[in-house]
């Protein structure tokens, strides 16, 4: 065995895993006897490996790799890549070993640990942040804010969930995000989640709802815009993109989410040995519950409420993280006027950077769809300390924008400066008698 691991060392194509894989080829019981042995080779063995496949990233990083040539999520896979926690929790996966110690965060390193576990146990509160929280996670912050709200919510025992399944699954969907959207990414779909999970545990839906409810709930919102564009559907149908081809221009992203999702999920087989109660029907865009058991469809389609409700959650959280998410959907929408601008096509409502401004967007977000939206929101979970706390939020925010809006910006500052007072008009000397005699 001991041969086959240095000979890995010859083999850069492979993976960490896949070399650390080797020392693992043993029946499971022997693995598990070898793994909680003092003996010390295995250890040195998994660092000298871990060491030569940085040194391998590193090769193609800055030598083989011509300027240009990696992106940025490239650069950012990499850096994950190279988390040693990342890879020291896939081995123990490989292993059939799952972590001694329930819900840890194995896909932390050690210095973020204590700081995302401390934000973990404040996830249920409004002040989340999920941008700090994404950052502590080396941007992981779907996979993780998922891995945990599945242990809480009590889901991997009740449906007796594979832990390497449910991880395969999670990191298709994170991975499926585009990470050079401004908005439309992993993290918005991590924000999402959290407020998602904020809604489920209102006391008129969290004591109807079935642990069913939780899963599809928490799943459709981790998934909701997974392998957005960063466009919209009027922009893929007249540039005549595939994705309005095969949805013949028919709810085009919602109809891609949906069956990515689907594909997903039975590519990881997360849910495949669920009863046949349970299926997954591509033709209509909702999960087909046939459940035996009696259950109130409102509450199914209060969930639905419920997510449409996280998903226009910003301008509803504290001015600090509503403000970024203002700044980065406007950045998207500028995004997508320029390509139009540049392809000489009709700019879309609310994509001209030269006649919509932030405040004004926000305005009209929060006047015409926000407030109609929280505020039935609010009268359904009356009395609700969170409905109130958001409402307020969202006020205050309103009326923040509403002053910003007037405001010059700094770039109309630089391209028209104050202009200096004109000097006074000479007046005749006539007006002028008597003037010095006045105090």
């Amino acid at each position: 065995m001991l041969p086959l691991f240095f000979l890995s060392f010859f083999l850069p194509s492979l993976s960490l895993p896949q070399r650390c894989g080797i020392l693992f080829l043993l029946p499971i019981d022997k693995q598990r006897k070898l793994h909680d042995s003092p003996f010390l080779l295995c250890p040195v063995l998994f660092l000298l490996s871990l060491l030569l496949y940085i040194f391998d990233h590193l090769i193609f990083y800055f030598i083989l790799a011509r300027p240009g040539e990696v992106e940025s999520g490239t650069r950012r896979k990499l850096k994950r890549l190279l988390s040693f926690q990342r890879y020291c929790h896939a081995s123990r996966l490989l292993r059939g070993l799952m972590p001694h110690t329930p819900g840890s965060l194995h896909l932390l390193d050690d210095d973020y640990l204590g700081q995302a576990a401390h934000m973990l146990s404040k996830v249920d509160t409004w002040t989340f942040d999920i941008f700090l929280f994404d950052r502590l996670t080396n941007g992981n912050s779907l996979v993780t804010l998922m891995c945990h709200l599945f242990n809480a919510c009590g889901l991997i025992h009740h449906f007796q969930l594979d832990m390497v399944k449910l991880h395969r699954f999670l990191g298709m969907v994170q991975e499926d995000y585009h990470s050079h959207n401004p908005y439309h990414n992993s993290v918005h779909a991590a924000d999402v989640t959290q407020a998602m999970y904020c809604y489920l545990k209102e006391t008129k839906l969290a004591e109807q709802l079935t642990p069913l409810d939780v899963l599809l709930g928490l799943m459709a919102a981790a998934a909701h815009d997974v392998d957005h564009p960063g466009v919209n559907q009027p922009f893929l149908i007249k540039t005549r993109h595939h994705l309005a081809s095969l949805y013949q221009n028919t709810s085009v992203l919602e109809s891609h989410h949906w069956r990515s999702t689907v594909g997903m999920l039975r590519e990881s087989g997360l849910l495949s040995h669920l009863p046949a109660d349970v299926s997954f029907t591509p033709e209509k865009d909702e999960l087909l519950i046939k459940t035996s058991f009696t259950h109130q469809t409102t509450y199914r389609a209060t969930l639905k409420i419920a997510l449409k409700c996280a998903d226009v959650c910003n301008p509803c959280r504290e001015w600090e993280l509503s403000k970024q998410w203002s700044e980065r959907v406007c950045e998207e929408f500028y995004r997508q006027g320029d390509l139009e601008r540049k392809f000489n096509l009709e700019i879309s409502p609310l994509c001209d950077q030269q006649m919509d401004s932030v405040p004004s967007i926000q305005i009209g977000f929060i006047s015409y769809i926000v407030e109609p939206l929280f505020e039935e929101w609010q009268r359904f979970t009356e009395p609700s300390m969170l409905s109130r706390i958001m409402m307020g939020h969202l006020h205050k925010n309103k009326a923040r924008w509403s002053r910003l809006r007037y405001e010059p910006t700094t770039a109309e500052t630089e391209n028209y400066p104050h202009a200096e007072e004109p000097e006074p008009e000479p007046e005749p000397e006539g007006e002028h008698d008597g003037a010095e005699d006045i105090p």
